[in-house]
């Protein structure tokens, strides 16, 4: 697999990663921001915190579905799930599940949301996305690795430029 076979077979798990934060800005969906932890703590402390949605995992996971979707006839994948659509919705909803667990890592350490917990921030996505993919996909070590170093360097990339943009209030 090379470096651009691994960006495009990834990529729902990234786009699901970045839906929420579009979602947030969608009339139809703003309303909609009943939290994951439902405001359950741990120790004196929200499990997730408030940006945490059931609005972002769904819509993330369906915008991945259809991502793998779109992406399918340059990305051959090879899937024991019922379809492509399927196969994207976990690579997303398992993005967004990582991001969740390092969410509930960060809040009982004492970070606040929002606050950049380097490399963490930056792989949770990616660890969970090949997780959830793992049961459904042949992925060998090497396009797994590839896979992670292709993710990482884009979400660095992506979050300077959000912040030269004025997007981001720090770099990373």
């Amino acid at each position: 697999m090379s470096w651009w076979m691994a960006l495009l077979f990834f990529l729902p798990a990234g786009v699901a990663n970045a839906t929420p934060v579009v979602a947030n800005k969608i009339p139809l969906l703003r309303d909609w921001h009943t939290p994951l932890d439902f405001g359950v703590s741990l120790h004196n402390k929200r499990l997730l915190g408030k940006n945490k949605t059931w609005r972002g995992l769904l819509t993330g996971s369906v915008i991945a579905g259809f991502t793998a979707l779109a992406l399918s006839p340059i990305v051959h994948y090879d899937t024991s799930l019922p379809g492509v659509f399927g196969l994207g919705f976990i690579m997303g909803f398992g993005a967004l599940f990582g991001d969740a667990i390092e969410s509930i890592i960060k809040r009982q350490k004492g970070i606040a949301a929002g606050h950049s917990w380097f490399p963490f921030d930056q792989i949770d996505y990616i660890i969970g996305g090949l997780l959830f993919l793992a049961p459904f996909s042949s992925l060998n070590w090497a396009n797994v690795g590839l896979i992670f170093m292709v993710f990482f360097g884009l979400h660095l990339v992506v979050a300077y430029i959000a912040y030269l943009l004025g997007l981001k209030d720090k770099p990373i």
